[in-house]
């Protein structure tokens, strides 16, 4: 969150201050890392088909740890990009959903996920070389 110092505004603790008009970049920033974070693309496309519980969540999404799963969710709802809803059954059913903002995202994240399953193997490739030639490594 932006916290405003005398004239200047930063975003959290750490955070180099900045003049005034560029208080907006800070909020922007934020909302890129949730939307754009390593688990929650997949969990906002697979949401945005339609409500999914976490079982199906924690199958859909390869090496997700159910910590993560459950922080990731409650971050994307705590930002208003999943509702949740907990069915009053024994045991309790929770299933997940997009929200309006969430899936005006949809297409966004389908076309960066269609992008990376077709270049995945260039990016490889280019990293394999840039390390060999450069003699770095992962």
């Amino acid at each position: 969150m932006p916290v405003t110092t005398g004239s200047l505004t930063r975003c959290e603790a750490g955070d180099r201050p900045f003049p005034p008009g560029q208080a907006k970049a800070c909020t922007v920033r934020e909302v890129l890392d949730r939307v754009g974070g390593k688990w929650s693309i997949g969990i906002l496309v697979a949401a945005s088909q339609g409500p999914v519980r976490f079982t199906e969540l924690e199958r859909q999404i390869e090496g997700i740890s159910r910590r993560m799963l459950t922080l990731t969710l409650r971050n994307l709802e705590r930002d208003g990009l999943l509702h949740r809803r907990v069915y009053p059954t024994v045991p309790p059913k929770v299933e997940y959903a997009a929200t309006p903002i969430a899936l005006e995202l949809y297409e966004s994240l389908v076309a960066l996920t269609s992008w990376a399953e077709r270049h995945h193997t260039a990016v490889a490739d280019a990293r394999g070389a840039y390390d060999q030639a450069h003699g770095t490594a992962d």
